[in-house]
């Protein structure tokens, strides 16, 4: 069985973030500025902090690629974070640069801090902090940039926008999904309601003023996919589940809808089941699944949203504990945003590609794209004539 499998290493703050890709098959036509696009878009949106400031996130390609196509083997990315020459010493990997005088011993609500230095037996925060910040998701964008150039092999696209931040809803045109897409590209809250997005943005300033942050939902579209990815057969196959866990694996993500979600559960079943119809194929007449059923797409597009937290890290910290002393303190306030809903909708979009992208090679699994595009023809094909 096909699989694309990725792995991703480094440090907020040290030299470099790192993924390799294992499952790529030859012939995905792959170029680095394609992969840069997302990169940029991640770290736009308005409220974000000073470290985009710093950062002009590229990748590098260093395995994997010949002149701009995959060869099949492992494909190497890395992101270079340019604020590493700040940390030479802080970050470096040399005992003799040990500086315990420097270390973090106020663990900051929200995050990772407190859990992770009683988990690894750690007295230092910055050990946790540095691995477990949002600057990981940088990398993991670069590889949904490669899940993305494979799914367009075969026609398949994804995109979203902002559907709410810190309580202001978006009210969406009435407008084919990929015009929206390009709605939302001209927005600096990737958003495609002008009215809500001037209210956003007043909510941030008002919030950035309050040394506060604000949290909000994105939502992802997945189009062209054929019926019968995923699997009903086993519980860690079912789609949904798989781009469930994708997404609350991204942090500060603390809630997943698929299709109509939760309103689901406040309605009857006649409003809530998509009743079938046949149209040169089997189709449905709604969409409130959100393009799943049974673990497995049904053929329409997959809808799916994403409820982020506001980022812990406040500029008017909260109250905590210093390890050393057990004395009640504020929080240390590492450099942060006030709202990264935006960038959370480029991170989210790079995930679903990724589960997107392993289920397809799960289903017709090759070693070249020109051998998928024949199994992927056979079987669309059959279920035509199904």
């Amino acid at each position: 069985m096909s699989q694309f499998r990725y792995l991703t290493a480094g440090e907020s703050h040290g030299p470099q973030l790192s993924a390799i890709i294992e499952g790529l098959p030859s012939g995905v036509r792959l170029l680095a500025d394609s992969v840069n696009l997302d990169l940029a878009r991640r770290q736009q949106g308005y409220g974000r902090g000073g470290r985009m400031k710093i950062e002009k996130d590229t990748v590098d390609l260093l395995s994997g690629v010949r002149w701009g196509e995959t060869l099949g083997s492992p494909v190497t990315l890395v992101v270079k974070n340019r604020d590493w020459e700040n940390w030479l010493e802080k970050m470096s990997p040399l005992s003799e640069h040990r500086d315990d005088s420097s270390a973090v011993t106020r663990p900051r609500p929200g995050h990772a801090d407190l859990s992770g230095v009683l988990k690894y037996h750690l007295d230092d925060v910055r050990n946790v902090l540095e691995r477990s910040s949002a600057r990981e998701t940088a990398v993991r964008v670069a590889v949904g940039g490669v899940a993305k150039a494979l799914l367009a092999e075969f026609g398949i696209r994804i995109g979203g926008f902002v559907t709410e931040v810190g309580g202001v809803t978006v009210s969406a045109p009435q407008e084919p999904i990929e015009q929206l897409w390009l709605r939302a590209a001209e927005s600096e809250m990737f958003c495609c309601d002008p009215l809500a997005e001037e209210k956003m943005k007043s909510a941030i300033d008002a919030a950035r003023d309050a040394g506060d942050t604000l949290g909000g939902v994105v939502e992802v579209q997945v189009l062209g996919v054929p019926s019968g990815l995923g699997s009903y057969v086993h519980w860690d196959r079912k789609l949904d589940a798989r781009l469930a866990m994708a997404l609350m694996s991204i942090q500060a993500i603390k809630g997943v809808e698929v299709g109509i979600g939760f309103e689901a559960a406040r309605r009857p079943g006649s409003r809530v089941h998509d009743e079938i119809s046949y149209k040169e194929g089997y189709c449905r007449d709604t969409n409130n699944a959100g393009g799943i059923e049974g673990g497995m797409t049904n053929g329409e597009p997959i809808i799916l949203r994403a409820a982020m937290k506001p980022i812990p890290t406040l500029y008017k910290p909260l109250r905590s504990v210093d390890m050393r002393t057990h004395e009640v303190f504020e929080a240390t306030v590492e450099r942060s945003d006030t709202c990264a809903v935006p960038a959370a909708l480029v991170v989210a979009e790079a995930v679903v590609a990724i589960e997107i992208a392993n289920a397809l090679l799960e289903k017709f699994g090759g070693d070249s794209v020109t051998e998928i595009k024949r199994n992927i023809e056979g079987y669309v094909e059959q279920i035509r004539n199904a």
